[in-house]
């Protein structure tokens, strides 16, 4: 009776506990997988802890949402997992809140953007993990070579554009409304032109604007002339129009600090600036995070507390964002990023990421209307395509979602 009550073995020693982590894949090859980052991090976290074991499974972005989903769905659900998303874990009570597998210091230490973004009903449930901004990305040899300087409107984009096409380069301005980033790419360009996904006032969709059209019904005026190259923007993703940039193919595109870097390794002359507006500098910059959410399923939560205040240590969080170029979610790493020379490059990203606007990630319904933005929005750019049908469309998923939910 002892020994159960107590959890121990016949030496008295305490029966470890091993935590399932299914973690997002941010490298671009075996040297770089992010499976030795978690690897070393679990190592070093159980020479303290050696009553806890941390088991960790990469998966690619593209599918690890729905590799997570599947899991929950089959009844094993990690104890941990990375994901674009977690409202809905959260309004099925499947997540543990923060508060119960956080220390006070390591909850506090989140950037607030950021802890509000990771709110459901006002208690928080989503955990960042990495965060990042946009610039729009420029080739500096091709603007050079054209005689152009660095866009500051709407004008300037369609001016430069032109002038580069008449040049023959191949895609003036990339438009990747393909279904891997849609959401980002649509939702960059909407604050360009003054609008987004939500009213600020109470967060309520508002798709179908007349910002939001006017800014498609300009950027098919691109599509049209030829401007953004041969790939139909609809079928083109993100992946492909980052390795054009880094051949030299492109000389326009919204671009995130991972992309700097490849760039520059194939010499590529990069020119960053914040995205141009109609008249101006746009209203915001897009902001993205990636979420951590500890899952109920395994009754883990004291273990996972551990885990994830180790996880958060300046440390860890500075050596992931400086392997992957992103941008750290807490305070203390970000005064320490922007105290380090070593960053200087990520420092125009990091510095707006405090005026950035995210994605509605607390809405239950978002998961569904980011499927319906990825499906849709190429067409409203296509020959034929109305850009106030489609996002008129896009509008009224939204609005069954909010009523679903």
């Amino acid at each position: 009776m002892t020994i159960a009550l107590s959890g121990c073995g016949s030496t008295g020693t305490p029966r470890s506990v091993t935590l399932r982590l299914v973690a997002a894949e941010y490298g671009t090859n075996s040297d770089t997988t992010t499976q030795k980052f978690w690897s070393a991090l679990a190592l070093a976290f159980e020479s303290e802890h050696p009553d806890i074991k941390v088991d960790v499974r990469v998966r690619p972005w593209k599918t690890i949402d729905s590799d997570i989903a599947e899991m929950v769905e089959e009844g094993k659900a990690p104890d941990l997992a990375q994901g674009s998303s977690y409202a809905d874990y959260a309004k099925g009570d499947k997540l543990y809140t923060a508060d119960e597998v956080m220390s006070v210091p390591t909850q506090a230490n989140f950037l607030s953007q950021l802890s509000e973004a990771g709110r459901v009903n006002r208690i928080q449930y989503g955990l960042p993990f990495a965060a990042s901004t946009r610039l729009l990305f420029y080739n500096k040899k091709l603007y050079r070579d054209a005689g152009l300087s660095a866009p500051k409107t709407w004008d300037d984009i369609e001016r430069d554009a032109r002038a580069l096409a008449e040049r023959g380069v191949t895609t003036p301005l990339a438009l990747p409304l393909g279904t891997e980033e849609a959401q980002s790419e649509t939702l960059m360009w909407l604050l360009s032109g003054g609008g987004g996904y939500t009213e600020t006032a109470d967060g309520s969709y508002n798709i179908d604007s007349p910002q939001n059209v006017r800014t498609f019904t300009w950027l098919k005026g691109l599509v049209g002339e030829g401007l953004t190259g041969p790939v139909p923007p609809s079928k083109l993703d993100r992946a492909t129009a980052f390795s054009a940039f880094s051949n030299g193919q492109v000389g326009m595109l919204n671009g995130h600090p991972a992309l700097l870097e490849a760039a520059r390794k194939r010499g590529i002359e990069v020119g960053a600036v914040p995205l141009p507006g109609v008249r101006g500098k746009a209203k915001s910059s897009m902001g993205s995070a990636d979420w951590m959410m500890a899952f109920r399923q395994n009754g883990h939560g004291k273990q996972i507390r551990a885990f994830l205040d180790y996880v958060y240590e300046d440390k860890n969080v500075l050596d992931f964002v400086g392997r992957y170029d992103q941008l750290p979610v807490t305070y203390s790493a970000n005064e320490a990023m922007a105290g380090n020379r070593k960053y200087a490059d990520l420092e125009k990203f990091r510095s707006g990421l405090d005026s950035s606007e995210l994605f509605p990630y607390g809405k239950t319904s978002w998961s569904s209307v980011n499927e319906s933005i990825k499906k849709n929005i190429g067409r409203a750019v296509e020959p034929g395509g109305r850009p106030a049908d489609v996002l008129g469309r896009i509008a009224r998923d939204a609005s069954a979602a909010e009523v679903a939910e």
